[in-house]
């Protein structure tokens, strides 16, 4: 949620702030989440893992860490071809969050593949897992919406988010040394 909500301070100098810029950006993250929801529970039929795990998040703040570089560059060179709001922002919410939010949708099913080892408390744990990523999701809302942007540009509040998924792949690829 941290990342959509910069999506609309990154794209309101070039295309606004209106229901249009806001439609685009909820449009393509829920579209990402769809898809990683997807190939998340695809992938998890493959021998889940702790070290594939660790992956996705390392892949996730790959993917994102970008934004802080090459945002800019993206913004501009979207907005000197498609001016439109409606369209423009549509483009550049692609470019910029799809790769990303795909990613960190695959993690939730992968969770609950690594999680479930009993199929009858599968519904439980799937229940368990999302009240905590909803949560964690208001609690991230909140805080970014209510602090970070007044107290950090975005590149630093970018930057933070990546490190957080760096941190979480490092912690799951401990505990998959650990355990071998």
């Amino acid at each position: 949620m941290s990342i959509e909500l910069l999506g609309g301070r990154i794209l309101s100098p070039y295309f606004g702030s209106s229901v249009y810029v806001w439609g685009s950006i909820i449009t393509v993250f829920m579209l990402s989440l769809s898809a990683g929801y997807l190939l998340g529970g695809r992938l998890s039929l493959f021998k889940p893992s702790i070290r594939r795990f660790a992956a996705l998040f390392l892949v996730a703040g790959l993917l994102l860490y970008p934004l802080v570089h090459y945002g800019e560059a993206i913004m501009n060179l979207v907005f000197e071809h498609i001016e439109d709001p409606r369209y423009g922002s549509l483009t550049a919410a692609l470019f910029m969050f799809l790769p990303p939010t795909i990613v960190l949708g695959m993690i939730s099913p992968y969770s609950i593949s690594l999680l479930v080892t009993d199929a009858k408390k599968s519904g439980s744990v799937a229940g368990y897992l999302y009240f905590i990523s909803t949560l964690g999701s208001a609690i991230g809302t909140l805080l970014t919406s209510f602090y970070l942007v007044l107290w950090f540009d975005i590149d630093t509040i970018l930057t933070g988010l990546t490190s957080i998924l760096l941190a979480c792949a490092v912690v799951a690829a401990a505990l998959n040394w650990r355990e071998t």
